[in-house]
């Protein structure tokens, strides 16, 4: 067994309408006034009625800033530092998905730290403690609550740029299904693979360690057994929280053991071609999963009987087939396109591809030793569909 170390700041807090009572969670933590992370389309849904309607009854003042875009640049980062350093705000709230959080995590950061957020790319290298710092999911797939990292583009070269710092976990996650409830079925697909992404990627990393491995098999699990259902019928309310959690695990799981080459190509799509990050992973996972197959059929075999596949009778390497079995029924299930052709991807721009995700360092964590030419492979095979 290898050495590993296990850190988790993150207070978490779950409960149906929690949301509703996040202004007396927050109070303890808020001197001046709270800056609220979001987008504009949620703000305008009413989803965070009850959310704002908390803040106000428990006396907090806030600012919102509501300009955050799928895949936020660094440029919305340093539009929303601007706005920050403009109002009297000592703390910062992201609610909605992935993107909010995360851009929530680069003002916080940057609120503190000279500089632009691209040059704190890689790990451990902020300065200082971010601002205060929260988070609220409103999709369950990220993970973005309970991690260490944010994902901020260049606009400059097109690169999803990670920053991984122990100072980006948020203080408080709240975690409340009720914000997930009326998440149209794609959003809950996508979203949903993006979890079971992280988990599975998370228990064949070579830094996965019996703390990610318990968290991201019992990920897999409940991601599996519910996705389906909260897909089809959506105000399944056990279905939601379960979802919900299961994203939260997988998320501390992979904040324990990095990821692998899904997402490594998968944010050179984002950063490219703008294809949402959950569907990009959903859509590129089966074609990893065949290349690692040969470094741990034993962990894709254990994947699989995670997933619900019967296994009896069969060696590791046709019993882990069987994991890769289920994703691409799973995908089919909920309309997860079969190649990354129908996502915008284009093989045009393949090489700029190969380098972007070569320079991740989620290929050095991947199961299998990975070379600029598998990467090659695996794009063209995911472009075709080519997965026998």
């Amino acid at each position: 067994m290898q050495n590993f170390n296990f850190f988790f700041p993150t207070t978490l807090k779950s409960g149906y309408g929690l949301a509703k009572q996040a202004g007396e969670l927050l109070k303890p933590y808020v001197e001046k006034k709270l800056l609220v992370v979001t987008d504009k389309g949620l703000v305008d849904s009413g989803a965070l009625t009850g959310f704002f309607t908390s803040l106000d009854q428990a006396g907090l003042k806030y600012d919102i800033y509501q300009d955050v875009q799928p895949n936020p640049s660094s440029t919305v980062i340093d539009d929303a530092v601007a706005f920050l350093k403009n109002s009297e705000c000592d703390a910062i709230i992201g609610i909605g998905g992935g993107s909010s959080i995360d851009a929530a995590k680069a003002v916080a950061a940057m609120a503190t730290n000279p500089g632009s957020i691209l040059d704190y790319e890689g790990y451990d290298r902020l300065i200082n403690d971010p601002m205060p710092l929260f988070a609220i999911p409103t999709t369950s797939g990220t993970g973005s609550e309970c991690t260490a990292s944010t994902v901020v583009t260049n606009p400059k070269n097109s690169f999803k740029t990670a920053i991984i710092s122990p100072r980006l976990f948020p203080k408080l996650a709240i975690l409340d299904a009720e914000l997930t409830m009326k998440l149209p079925p794609a959003i809950t697909a996508s979203t949903g693979m993006d979890a079971l992404t992280h988990a599975i990627e998370s228990y064949v990393s070579k830094l996965a360690n019996p703390i990610s491995r318990a968290l991201a098999i019992e990920a897999i699990k409940m991601i599996t057994q519910n996705i389906k259902k909260a897909y089809f019928v959506g105000s399944d309310v056990t279905a939601r929280e379960n979802m919900l959690v299961a994203s939260f695990l997988a998320g501390v799981a992979f904040s324990l053991s990095k990821l692998g080459n899904v997402h490594a190509i998968s944010h050179t799509f984002g950063g490219i071609f703008n294809v949402p990050h959950g569907v990009a992973n959903a859509a590129l996972l089966p074609y990893v999963l065949k290349f690692n197959m040969d470094a741990c059929p034993d962990l894709f075999k254990e994947i699989a009987v995670a997933m619900g596949e019967n296994v009896d009778g069969l060696d590791d390497y046709s019993a882990g087939s069987k994991a890769i079995e289920a994703v691409v029924k799973l995908n089919a299930a909920i309309n997860i396109p079969a190649n990354v052709q129908e996502l915008g991807v284009t093989l045009d721009k393949l090489p700029q591809m190969v380098e972007d995700s070569m320079r991740s360092g989620n290929v050095l964590v991947n199961p299998r030793l990975t070379k600029a030419s598998d990467i090659k492979q695996i794009i063209t095979d995911a472009y075709h569909g080519h997965l026998a």
